[in-house]
């Protein structure tokens, strides 16, 4: 029967430690004796159970806590003298044949690598380069216009962008299917809520007219009774109401948050908005180039321990994000396994930023801190309350005091590597989202 092979780490250490029976015995003794002083027991005040007694009830549990302290505090001495640095925690295992009055152990465990930053020159860094102009700010209006789209009735056929009430039947082998019915049923033609197919069935029809038509479910449709399913729908036209963009006014701008309406301030704002939003996302790629860069040229190798630990703590957000959005985590299994690759990936960043902040004084800085909070205070309406809360508690600080050193990873190593600007779309850039 073939066996799956372990490959052994170059990380894993092993060490031979022991401990006196009679140091043992004696805390043994001091433990019970601390006890003494609280123990209950029927038919006895607090503090006066005879040690006899005591030492009967509670003398494993003294000793087990002994043993193990000494076996620690004999680790941790024996780490120490030899410098070790200890990834995780160690497995202790007994030894037979221990000398006569102690007690012998071998402690495994894994130790952190040794880690040198490879030569960064031969890494290429592309920046992204942008500049928000007129068009880019044209575009946001746009968007926004769209995203205030009100709809009014048109006595036409139904096209796209319009939206329209229908009622539909839908049937399958000549019965109706579960979902397949519906009344005064609304939604915007070409907007993506319901299969193209279904769209394009309703355009060019008006208001009282029907139409029934034939139409395939996709393989992967999520209703898995209707998967790769043939059906067919017979819908009537209830409603056809066209989309009306607001003007760019007075009554715009104020809708979004300029008081006195000043569409000249509102482009201002929408600019200011968008060079924040442009250089985040630069500092976003040039970061992900960075981290890539990192390690490829410092091939290390990780504890396992850190990355399990790591594994398990995706794996817990996994849960929690699901359980966020309503769903049950004990019907949806979530294996820590899943997230190896990435939890080893995290590992290997997190050793190798370590040790270049620490080799090259690349802590953030108490004016780095408040520079960048105040930064992101300028989207908000107040940006002066955003401050007073991230300075309100330390836990909150700390999470811009980690951004400051990524970013301080990120200047660092561009000056090193090779980096060159590449222009770049607004809507490459923003991911379509303004287009």
């Amino acid at each position: 029967m073939e066996q799956n092979q372990v490959t052994p780490s170059a990380l894993e250490r092993r060490i031979d430690i022991s401990v006196s029976l009679a140091d043992i015995e004696k805390e043994v003794d001091a433990r019970l004796k601390r006890m003494a002083r609280t123990v209950k027991m029927p038919g006895f005040r607090p503090g006066k159970v005879p040690m006899k007694i005591v030492a009967q009830t509670h003398g494993g549990q003294a000793r087990g806590e002994a043993v193990g302290a000494a076996v620690e505090k004999a680790f941790g001495d024996k780490v120490r003298a030899e410098n070790l640095r200890v990834a995780g925690y160690p497995s202790i295992e007994p030894k037979d044949g221990a000398a006569e009055g102690t007690l012998e152990f071998s402690a495994v465990f894994e130790v952190y690598p040794e880690i040198v930053v490879g030569d960064l020159a031969v890494a290429t860094i592309e920046r992204p380069a942008l500049t928000v102009g007129d068009a880019e700010v044209d575009k946001t209006i746009e968007v926004l216009r769209k995203q205030r789209t009100s709809f009014s009735v048109a006595d036409r056929a139904a096209g796209e962008g319009d939206r329209v009430v229908i009622d539909f039947t839908g049937r399958k082998d000549g019965e109706v299917f579960d979902g397949g019915q519906a009344q005064d049923f609304p939604f915007v033609v070409g907007a993506g809520s319901m299969l193209k197919d279904f769209e394009d069935a309703v355009v060019g029809l008006k208001v009282g007219e029907s139409k029934t038509f034939d139409m395939r479910f996709p393989d992967d449709y999520h209703a898995p009774h209707l998967a790769g399913q043939a059906v067919q729908f017979e819908i009537t036209v209830k409603a056809v109401e066209a989309p009306v963009l607001p003007a760019v006014d007075t009554d715009f701008a104020k809708s979004l948050g300029v008081a006195d309406g000043d569409v000249a301030k509102l482009r201002e704002e929408v600019k200011g908005n968008l060079e924040r939003e442009v250089k985040r996302r630069i500092q976003a790629r040039v970061k992900d180039q960075v981290m890539s860069a990192l390690i490829e040229v410092t091939p290390i190798e990780v504890p396992k321990a850190l990355v399990q630990a790591e594994s398990s703590q995706l794996a817990d957000n996994a849960r929690r994000d699901l359980e966020m959005r309503g769903l049950k985590t004990k019907d949806i299994p979530v294996d820590p396994s899943w997230f190896t690759e990435q939890a080893e990936r995290r590992v290997k960043l997190g050793l190798i930023m370590a040790e270049l902040v620490k080799a090259n004084e690349l802590h953030a800085k108490p004016e780095q801190i408040r520079a960048l909070v105040e930064e992101m205070a300028q989207s908000y309406e107040d940006p002066s309350e955003l401050v007073r809360w991230y300075y309100a508690q330390p836990e909150r600080l700390a999470q811009a005091e980690a951004v400051v050193i990524e970013d301080n990873v990120v200047a660092w190593v561009s000056a090193k590597a090779a980096t060159t600007n590449k222009d770049v779309a607004f809507d490459e850039l923003m991911g379509n989202n303004a287009a």
